[in-house]
């Protein structure tokens, strides 16, 4: 099994490069999540989200962290923002579970 903070690090040195890519940096807020960093966790989606908005999985995953924050409005607004992507891409399995997770809300 790997270390939790050996990925954490690993993630990080990979996201200090100019030229990470996008799973890269959703892979690095999935880990924060995981280790209950919350806020780091949406910050990273924040940077995410301004490096390659078109990046579809983070949608999902950004809203469900949001709403672990208690941070519903920040949650709307992920969800409605990838449920617009995901029309737009016509992606229809994502559309799904996006719109599933804010009827939640």
């Amino acid at each position: 099994m790997v270390d939790p903070n050996k990925r954490l690090e690993t993630l990080l040195k990979m996201t200090a490069s100019p030229s990470a890519d996008s799973f890269a940096w959703y892979a690095l807020a999935l880990e924060y999540r995981k280790a209950g960093r919350l806020e780091e966790s949406l910050s990273t989606f924040d940077r995410l989200a301004e490096r390659d908005p078109s990046y579809l999985p983070m949608y999902l995953m950004a809203g469900q962290t949001a709403i672990e924050a208690s941070q519903r409005d920040a949650a709307k607004s992920w969800l409605e923002r990838g449920i617009t992507l995901a029309e737009a891409k016509g992606d229809m399995k994502a559309l799904g579970e996006l719109q599933s997770e804010l009827a939640g809300l």
